[in-house]
Order: C-alpha cells, then sequence, then structure tokens
C-alpha cells in the first residue's frame, strides 16, 4: 500500500505529456455537403432506387413532428394508442383466441417428444457443479 501511494504522489509531481502530436491547426470546415452518396465500397457504385426521392431530399415528412407522427419503433407513439382502431382501442377477448396455425408451437413442450430437450442426469448436473472435477476422480 505504501509504495502505491509513492507512485501516485510522483506521478502527481510529473508533468503528463500526451504521446499523440496532431500536425497543424484546428479547423472547422465552412461548408459541409449533406447530400446522399454511395458507399465506396458499394459493389453498384449507386444509390438504392427511389432513394433522396421524397420531398426535403429523400424525407416524405415536412416536419419533425409529422415524422414522429407516423414513427414506429416499438409500437406505434402517440395518436395512434387508445385511438379508434389503435392499440389498445379493443379488450383482448374481442380479437379472438390465439391459436397457432398448423405445425407451429408456442413452446418447446408442445413439441413431440422426439424434439423434447433430454433430461439431465445426476452425474450431469453433478458433473456441471463441480466444474468437471468429478469427471476425474
Amino acid at each position: 500500500m505504501l509504495a502505491t501511494r509513492v507512485l501516485r504522489q510522483a506521478a502527481a509531481q510529473a508533468e503528463r505529456t500526451p504521446l499523440i502530436r496532431f500536425i497543424g491547426k484546428r479547423s472547422v470546415p465552412e461548408n459541409v455537403d449533406y447530400t446522399p452518396k454511395p458507399h465506396p465500397a458499394s459493389p453498384t457504385g449507386a444509390l438504392p432506387p427511389g432513394f433522396g426521392s421524397g420531398a426535403n431530399g429523400g424525407n416524405s415528412h415536412s416536419s419533425f413532428s409529422s415524422y414522429r407522427d407516423h414513427a414506429q419503433q416499438h409500437g406505434p407513439l402517440r395518436k395512434s394508442i387508445g385511438a379508434a382502431g389503435g392499440i389498445g382501442a379493443q379488450s383482448a377477448a374481442h380479437l379472438g383466441p390465439v391459436e397457432p396455425p398448423k405445425g407451429v408451437y408456442f413452446d418447446r413442450n408442445q413439441l413431440p417428444e422426439r424434439f423434447r430437450r433430454a433430461p439431465l442426469s445426476a452425474a450431469e448436473i453433478e458433473a456441471v457443479a463441480s466444474g468437471g472435477a468429478t469427471l476425474f476422480g
């Protein structure tokens, strides 16, 4: 612990100089071109068809609030929740039963026996719990 204290005091006394050096003065460009361009490694060397064809240079919304009204990340935002026909407008009972189509299963235990997980034996459980030490002794 004493060595750590000595090293910290020595480091505090020393002048720290960064190991990276930049050449020239910092400069901020006056004009930045934000028009979309294809990636240099693109196999076609062109943008996808229809990219940038909407209003405002590829944006189909006239404002951020217009975009937000139509945006969906983890579900619709704002106005569609609880609105007529939106999420929460009807109870789940009105939506009907949830039955999987034929050949689709919701749980692994519903699968035929050959596709289920095999139960672990006592020896396997002991081997996992001991980190494999019981296998060699």
